[in-house]
Parts: C-alpha cells; structure tokens; sequence
C-alpha cells in the first residue's frame, strides 16, 4: 500500500505517528523528547475535569472524519467517530456509557454505531445502555458474536464495512483473544488496535499464544508508515518492546537464545511484562 500523506494539524493524544517511523529509529533520543515534551499524564488529568474536548483531544484526519478521545474508567480511552458529511455518530469500545453521553451531549449528537474489537467489558460496558438510549447498531468480531453486548452486525477477518461514506477493513488480530479485531480507515490514516498493541507494550495473552500475538503484530507492521494508532489505553510514546523482538539487547537482557525464534521471544517479554 501506498503511504498516505501527512495530515496537516494533526494531533498527539493516544495517538501514534507512523508506527515503523518509531520503532525503527536505532536513536531512543526522540522518543524521551517527545514524551517530555508533552506531559500527557498531566493534560489526562486535567482533561477530565474540564472535559476532553477542550484539550487537544479532537483530530480531523480526513475531509470528513472526525475522532474525538474520551477517557473511561481509570485509564480506557473511547473514540467517537463524527462524520461531518452526513452527521453519522459512531464510538469504538465504549467501556462505559456516561463520558460517552457527556460527550454526545455537549455537541447535540446521536450515536448510530457502536464498534468493539473484542468482548472484554472495559471494551464494552457500555454497550447495553448506549444502545437503549440512541438506537445505535453494535458491530464486532464474528468469533466473539455470543461475547459481545447487544452485537447487532458481526464481522470477519478481510470484511469491509462502511461507515458512512468511510471505507473501514476489519483486521483479525488474535492474541489478547481469539476475536480480536482491529478497524482500519485506510482514507483516513487511522486504526483502532483496541488490546492487540499499545505504544509500549502488547495485550496480554488471556486467549491466544505468543506465535499468534506475532502474527497480529506484522500485520499492523505492514500498515502505511504514517498511519494514526488509536490505542485502548494509556500512551506512552517509546519504542515498544513487542515490536522489536529481534533486538540483541532485549534478548539478552532476558536471556532469550540467539536462536529463539521472534514469536518465543515475544512469549518470554509478555511473560516478563505480566510479572513486573
């Protein structure tokens, strides 16, 4: 796929610049720059008292897409996607429903869809009351169609789906569960990774097996460079240790063999990472 071209104006809350341009960069400077450059635990913690939309929190990634953050529970993001064209509403792992309603609310909006990309209720939670309150459909992984709240339209790995006139792919990304998915704008520059990938870490394997969360991984690996990671939880912008299991320091720091192959190695760091 062809790299799309950087958005101009684009914002920096939980959201990535292009994931190869991070964590191929041998040089760890720029990622301890720009992480104290903008202290995001700091604006978090404003950003709830005084409301997420008034902090940096909305970024327009296309000629019509909008995606505002909001903050759930104690460190869960939600995203509400406002196509600007139609007025179409949609929120992607809502974990609960009241910032969602807030934040509908502060703008007069509707909510159509609700869009999860595993069943996990700090994914969901919010599922039952915002489709008794708006209406909206639920969409998610085919697997998971008897785990997931409400589910109204079930999807599989390769499917396309339109979200007003917003292409959308649905990628199959096993690991943290059988059903994981992601959801991909490829117009817009942006995907919803939910718990398959974090800035500094990987979901933890409550379903799947190492070989699988690797597999997942290269995937998202072969996304254009620039492309916006919209991750579950908190944003850390350092280089991420699941993507770089072939590093010699890594390795030997937890005495993975030379000879491990990249999806035993990533076994043994989300082993390290689950005993921290």
């Amino acid at each position: 796929m062809a790299a799309l071209p950087p958005t101009e104006g684009r914002r920096m809350v939980c959201v990535w610049p292009g994931l190869r341009q991070i964590c191929l960069r041998k040089n760890l400077m720029y990622g301890f720059m720009q992480l104290f450059s903008f202290p995001f635990k700091t604006l978090r913690g404003v950003s709830r008292s005084l409301g997420v939309s008034h902090l940096c929190s909305i970024s327009k990634l296309s000629s019509s897409l909008q995606i505002e953050l909001v903050p759930c529970l104690k460190d869960n993001y939600a995203y509400l996607l406002h196509d600007l064209d139609t007025g179409t509403v949609g929120v992607v792992d809502p974990s609960e429903s009241l910032p969602i309603v807030d934040a509908l609310g502060r703008n007069n909006r509707n909510l159509n869809y609700i869009l999860n990309t595993h069943h996990h209720n700090d994914h969901t939670g919010g599922n039952v009351d915002l489709k008794a309150r708006y209406g909206a459909k639920v969409i998610g992984s085919n697997i998971d169609r008897d785990r997931i709240p409400g589910i109204d339209i079930s999807l599989n790995d390769g499917d396309t789906w339109m979200f007003a006139g917003h292409e959308v792919h649905v990628i199959a990304t096993p690991g943290h569960t059988k059903g994981h998915i992601c959801f991909y704008f490829p117009a817009s520059g942006a995907i919803f990774t939910g718990d398959t990938l974090f800035s500094l870490s990987c979901g933890k394997l409550f379903e799947g097996t190492p070989e699988q969360m690797h597999l997942s991984l290269e995937k998202l690996l072969l996304l254009p460079e620039n492309t916006n990671i919209y991750c579950g939880h908190e944003y850390t912008l350092l280089c991420n240790p699941f993507l770089r299991t072939s590093s010699r320091e890594i390795r030997r720091a937890l005495n993975i063999p030379a000879d491990a192959s990249d999806a035993e190695a990533l076994g043994v760091i989300r082993q390290a990472k689950d005993n921290f």
